[in-house]
């Protein structure tokens, strides 16, 4: 773990240097304490997800009486440094990248999470998926099923290596299925060792279309990242062997593809991704605020938040049954944490 923070510090000076998009002044938290800034991952930030981020931030002023600015990203790593650096009060973000950020500062804290269907923790669970090419399926396929094997020697995306089902989950699967090529994490990062080449799409949407476009052969994304841009074409919904294909109308990047369809040939189910605030520059009355206001039955009926499945409407969170936040411990992201180690 070590190791991959610092590469996340390496990666974060970088982006420093190359600048990150905005709605607000993501290099500062000098607002005073009448602000409560919200960090979002690029993942988050495109303009067709506006809306939830309003929802959200309208949300959290209504509970503390307080302006909320918003910091959009290009990269994940720069994210994750904003909030660890005392640049912003809450951040929306992967499991891994809450782990990375609790060691940066252990004044971070989950706030809350989204449930799955149950409206409990029992079910908060999104997938990762490792996707090719239509055309290319066939060559996946083992009997009844499908397998991983010819990934070996291909070009592939992953999302960031701070991105938890773009990259943690989805190279854990492969490290256990290679198991006997003695293969590292590390490995998995550059070309040559496992991959003839490897990109990283810098968001869940920047993978897919790598694939989409042909720049890579595999790629890793998740399904709740790319939900408002694609649909199932045949099969199932999260199950190997589906088609997914590019809406029409997609919002960019997916705008240059439309039509376009790829194959799931892995799927790994994946804790979902919570809320956090800095507990250094949020105080205790306004972290129980929010995160009051947060796990009330209004915000679960919140359609701005929580958009209802058959609404056609782009959001962060989809309502079919009894979604909403719940409170979670910090314990509740060992699995992903026993990934790492």
């Amino acid at each position: 773990m070590k190791k991959r923070f610092g590469l996340l510090l390496a990666a974060a000076t970088t982006a420093a240097l190359l600048g990150a998009c905005s709605e607000g002044d993501a290099e500062s938290n000098d607002q005073g304490d009448d602000v409560v800034d919200i960090v979002w991952y690029p993942n988050e930030s495109g303009n067709d997800l506006k809306g939830a981020r309003d929802a959200i931030g309208t949300a959290v002023g209504e509970a503390t009486g307080k302006e909320v600015k918003h910091h959009l990203t290009t990269d994940y790593a720069i994210a994750i440094e904003t909030i660890v650096n005392n640049n912003a009060e809450l951040a929306f973000m992967g499991a891994q990248g809450y782990i990375e950020a609790k060691e940066g500062n252990d004044a971070i804290e989950p706030l809350a999470v989204p449930t799955g269907p149950s409206g409990t923790l029992d079910d908060a669970k999104y997938h990762s998926w490792i996707a090719v090419e239509k055309e290319n399926a066939d060559e996946y396929k083992d009997g009844d099923g499908f397998t991983i094997d010819p990934i070996e020697g291909k070009s592939f995306s992953f999302v960031s290596n701070s991105s938890t089902s773009g990259f943690v989950v989805p190279s854990s699967s492969i490290l256990n299925h290679f198991s006997d090529k003695g293969l590292s994490e590390e490995d998995l990062m550059e070309s040559g060792p496992f991959f003839e080449q490897v990109q990283f799409g810098g968001s869940h949407q920047g993978s897919a279309v790598n694939l989409l476009k042909g720049t890579v052969e595999a790629a890793a994304f998740c399904d709740t990242c790319v939900d408002n841009y694609v649909e199932v074409a045949e099969g199932e919904e999260n199950a190997p062997g589906s088609v997914y294909r590019v809406k029409d109308d997609a919002a960019e990047p997916f705008h240059t593809v439309p039509g376009e369809e790829f194959v799931l040939v892995s799927v790994t189910p994946v804790l979902n991704a919570p809320f956090v605030a800095n507990t250094d520059v949020l105080s205790e009355e306004d972290f129980n605020k929010i995160r009051d206001a947060f796990t009330s039955d209004e915000m679960a009926e919140n359609e701005g938040v929580f958009v209802p499945e058959d609404s056609g409407e782009s959001g962060l969170f989809k309502k079919s049954e009894g979604e909403r936040f719940a409170e979670v411990e910090d314990s509740w992201f060992d699995p992903i944490r026993e990934l790492s180690n």
